[in-house]
């Protein structure tokens, strides 16, 4: 049966006119867009196999409802191709789930981005960057799928700045945010795995990331020491981190895996490294009740399990990253769907 849309249909005389009346209805992240046609939505949806009437969800608050036809109009407008369709639509299927918190996540002031990685297959089949400038410009499906994510967020759900979206600075992840793993350089189990799927299987995690902060070392080789540069990163994210990502460039991994460092002891480290005490956090006394002897010691996560670990970027320079979550990682946790 021939599937149909239910949007209202725009009619213009030129390109240029079309373009304009989507900037003036806030229907853009600030940057031009593809024309949604109905033969282009269509050709997006077929790569699902589901209806396009299928409610995907609800924005919690608002109660705005977002159905795979709006999720398909957005993936068009941000330049994706139709075979993308499948990783946009899971990506929003993740950050509609209660635990991400997507609506306190847009509201806020602290300005999170959607970060989306993809593992599995379907990040080679469909081209998705893991290496050289993993988190910047050039690579169309990365820049795409995010943007696609962002645009859903924008239209579907009502989030754009000023609105919904309270952001005080907000950070470039705002437009685009999709990665995958450098898994033929990671040590590491992947991503997707990790989280319970197989290799053959594809999935997508969405994580609610603040800005990254960059880790330099040049000069360390133990892993010991490559870890013990991540202490004033964590520490400029706080302390008692519910989630934060490490994600560790192919230099600073090889040194790792080199000494069979796997991933539950690269976390009980930075656990056991990253304590400070609470007059270092500027925290004061955050325990009630009797003081210790001592002062009092607060880590940067809330256990080993708060870090999440991943290998990703070019094959040269000591360039690794913390990228902490909005809300401490507490009042939004990571959500990971199967790609299907």
């Amino acid at each position: 049966m021939k599937k149909t849309l239910i949007s209202e249909t725009l009619s213009f005389r030129t390109e240029t006119e079309a373009m304009e009346h989507y900037f003036a209805n806030g229907w853009t992240d600030g940057l031009p867009i593809i024309l949604p046609t109905e033969s282009n939505v269509l050709e997006a949806i077929s790569h699902s196999h589901r209806d396009p009437s299928e409610v995907i969800g609800a924005e919690p608050v608002k109660n705005r409802t977002i159905t795979l036809e709006k999720i398909a109009i957005n993936s068009v407008m941000a330049g994706c191709k139709p075979e993308y369709f499948p990783s946009v639509l899971a990506s929003i299927e993740a950050v509609l789930e209660p635990e991400f918190n997507l609506h306190a996540i847009t509201a806020s002031t602290m300005g999170a981005a959607v970060l989306a990685v993809i593992s599995g297959p379907e990040a080679e089949n469909i081209g998705i960057n893991g290496v050289t400038s993993v988190f910047g410009p050039g690579h169309r499906a990365n820049a795409t799928i995010g943007r696609a994510i962002r645009l859903t967020l924008i239209n579907a759900t009502g989030s754009r700045s000023g609105e919904i979206d309270k952001a005080t600075l907000g950070h470039p992840g705002k437009y685009t945010w999709c990665i995958t793993e450098n898994t033929a350089r990671s040590p590491f189990e992947p991503l997707g795995v990790e989280r319970g799927f197989s290799t053959s299987q594809s999935s997508v995690t969405v994580f609610a990331g603040l800005s990254p902060i960059q880790v330099s070392n040049h000069s360390e080789k133990t892993p010991e020491n490559i870890l013990n540069s991540f202490s004033d990163a964590l520490f400029a994210a706080g302390p008692n981190q519910g989630e934060i990502i490490i994600v560790f460039c192919p230099e600073h991994a090889k040194y790792l895996g080199a000494e069979g460092w796997k991933k539950g002891r690269v976390k009980d480290y930075l656990f056991d490294m990253a304590v400070r005490s609470n007059e270092q956090w500027g925290q004061g006394s955050i325990n009630p009740g009797p003081k210790p002897a001592g002062p009092e010691k607060t880590h940067s996560s809330i256990s080993p399990d708060s870090f999440t670990i991943m290998v990703a970027g070019g094959n040269a320079g000591a360039f690794s990253c913390v990228i902490p979550i909005w809300g401490g990682g507490s009042n939004s946790q990571s959500v990971s769907k199967l790609i299907g």
